[in-house]
């Protein structure tokens, strides 16, 4: 069989990256540029910002791709882009970038659901074992995706309100740790202790729900009423027992699920898969089901990156899905 190259593009929030993908499992080059540093100073992503930097940086990460993977664009067989959600003037520079290589070289275009992708960068780790069980944990996304074969995806269960992610960066704001707040809170978790016994939302409903604005809420009053009554908040005390209680939530409902579900994997994926405490919790909770492969992504593929669109477009390039040069941006596309 012919190998097949991707080149993949992914600008849905504030990385603009684009990846080399041969074969949907091996990485010629896979290259992010971030604008952490420079959303920092408003304590959150600003979409005009984020565009603004896409349009600066989407050829000069292209050329370093490129260059990366020793290979030129007559070597491409397809162009991958995420075609949603996310923030929709980063999106279009992304596809519009996409459908200019895909016009100019001739080659197939792909929209790549951007949960997807992240369900998907697990193939770099292991070949996806039917059926699986994906846990979803992003900052816009919390679901539990049940999946017999590529491309089916069955949503069993996803949050009611605040994704875990939005979660953890607005927990993050209010004891007055900067942003991204996520990272910050797993740092303090580590040397912290559950001395706050956080409520554990929903845990014991009978559904694959889950819910975090109460969860957040009740540790924006406790850090409010605490400074009304002139008393120290210990940081660190406080982020273990909000990881705390998020871990058991997600880990409690992701059992329950696989448990009704009989499944060969489980898959974690999305941004909050590099948590140091719930990776640990999942590791330690799979022992208890030996049937059951628990896969991971290293760090680097679980935030936003190009290379998970470009495992994603692959698998759809070979059942021969494509798209034409009317592909939009979509900000709340469903997983389908």
């Amino acid at each position: 069989m012919k190998d097949v190259i991707v080149l993949a593009i992914e600008t849905s929030c504030d990385e603009t990256s684009v990846a080399i993908i041969k074969n949907g499992k091996e990485v010629l080059a896979n290259i992010v540029s971030s604008q952490i540093d420079i959303h920092k100073k408003f304590g959150g992503v600003v979409p005009e910002v984020a565009s603004r930097h896409h349009v600066e940086n989407i050829t000069v990460v292209l050329d370093e791709a490129l260059k990366t993977a020793q290979i030129t664009l007559d070597d491409i067989d397809c162009i991958a882009v995420t075609q949603g959600p996310g923030l929709i003037g980063s999106l279009l520079v992304g596809i519009n970038a996409a459908k200019a290589f895909s016009y100019a070289l001739k080659k197939p275009l792909i929209g790549v659901h951007h949960i997807a992708g992240h369900i998907y960068a697990n193939h770099l780790v292991s070949d996806m074992k039917f059926p699986l069980m994906a846990l979803v944990v992003s900052g816009g996304h919390t679901e539990l995706v049940y999946m017999k074969d590529h491309y089916d995806f069955e949503i069993i269960g996803s949050t009611r309100d605040d994704a875990v992610g939005e979660a953890y960066d607005k927990v993050a704001r209010v004891i007055g740790l900067p942003y991204p707040g996520g990272p910050q809170i797993d740092k303090l978790a580590q040397i912290g202790e559950d001395t706050y016994h956080l409520p554990r939302v929903m845990l014991e409903q009978d559904n694959f729900d889950f819910s975090f604005s109460g969860l957040k809420t009740y540790v924006i009053n406790l850090v409010h009423n605490a400074e009304q009554r002139n008393e120290t908040i210990n940081k660190e005390n406080l982020a273990k027992s909000f990881q705390e209680a998020v871990i058991d939530i997600l880990v409690g409902k992701t059992f329950k699920a696989i448990e009704q579900y009989p499944v060969k994997q489980l898959l974690v994926a999305g941004g909050v898969a590099a948590n140091s405490g719930l990776r640990k919790r999942l590791n330690e909770v799979i022992q208890k089901y030996p049937d059951i492969e628990l896969v991971i992504p290293p760090l680097k593929f679980c935030t936003d990156n190009a290379a998970m669109i470009g495992v994603a477009g692959y698998f759809s390039y070979l059942k021969g899905v494509s798209d034409d040069l009317s592909l939009n941006g979509s900000a709340s596309l469903d997983l389908k």
